[in-house]
């Protein structure tokens, strides 16, 4: 049985458009509800189809902010022209979650980012991307293996004095990897604290702050086999578990 008062983690959601019916819908991913719950967190999916008066009142109820995967974020939300690969955007998922990311951030909310998420904080904290690592990283690996989640794509380097290092327990992970964009110029106050082999950022965080974190990769399809990505979410959900103010 869950813990009524285990922390609520809010995980952002994706509008999707149904191509036979056209209706609409805000809908999560399974891997990140599934993880938050096993990691002992009760998760809550945000939809993105709401006013800020209601996102603001989501918000003030939870203990923790999970922003996962997704499209590609506008490149006017850090100053860039569009690159011809860029694509999927939603402004308005753009708008909520970089909304959410500050929000956290002033209130020391804990914060964790996912793939684009791990994106949208180094945008909403004054970072810029690569939108197209293909066409922008020279002697690039490939980041975008999409025929199975589960495989280990390649290596990352993690700074040994990091709080990711800590928890995983090692400074060296095989990861997998979904993306085509990556964190081009980190925001300033963060910490780049892992590397792929041909030098994408892995990973940042912040150490002064209670828990905000982020990683290129997808943990959420790789927990259940692994238990340095479960300790990811454990180490969020623990730090959710730890406020104070309510």
């Amino acid at each position: 049985m869950a813990n009524p008062m285990a922390p609520l983690i809010g995980i952002t959601t994706a509008r999707f458009v149904s191509p036979d019916t056209g209706w609409r819908y805000n809908r999560g991913y399974e891997g990140c509800i599934k993880a938050v719950a096993q990691a002992g967190g009760l998760p809550v999916l945000i939809p993105v189809s709401v006013d800020d008066t209601v996102l603001r009142a989501i918000y003030d109820r939870l203990d923790g902010v999970l922003l996962p995967g997704g499209g590609d974020i506008d490149p006017a939300y850090y100053n860039a022209a569009s690159h011809p690969a860029t694509y999927e955007i939603d402004k308005h998922r753009d708008d909520l979650e970089i909304r959410l990311a500050r929000w956290s951030l002033e209130d020391d909310l804990p914060l964790f980012g996912i793939c684009r998420g791990h994106q949208v904080m180094n945008v909403a904290f004054g970072g810029t991307l690569v939108q197209d690592i293909p066409s922008e990283v020279e002697a690039h690996l490939n980041h975008n293996v999409r025929d199975n989640r589960q495989t280990h794509a390649h290596d990352v380097e993690i700074d040994p004095t990091s709080r990711l290092a800590r928890i995983i327990g090692s400074t060296r992970l095989e990861v997998n990897s979904v993306h085509h964009q990556s964190v081009g110029k980190a925001a300033p106050n963060t910490c780049v604290t892992a590397y792929a082999p041909d030098g994408v950022i892995e990973a940042l965080e912040m150490p002064e702050r209670k828990f905000v974190l982020s990683v290129q990769w997808h943990p959420e399809d790789l927990f259940e086999d692994d238990p340095a990505m479960m300790r990811l979410f454990t180490a969020f959900v623990e730090a959710a578990g730890g406020r104070t103010d309510r």
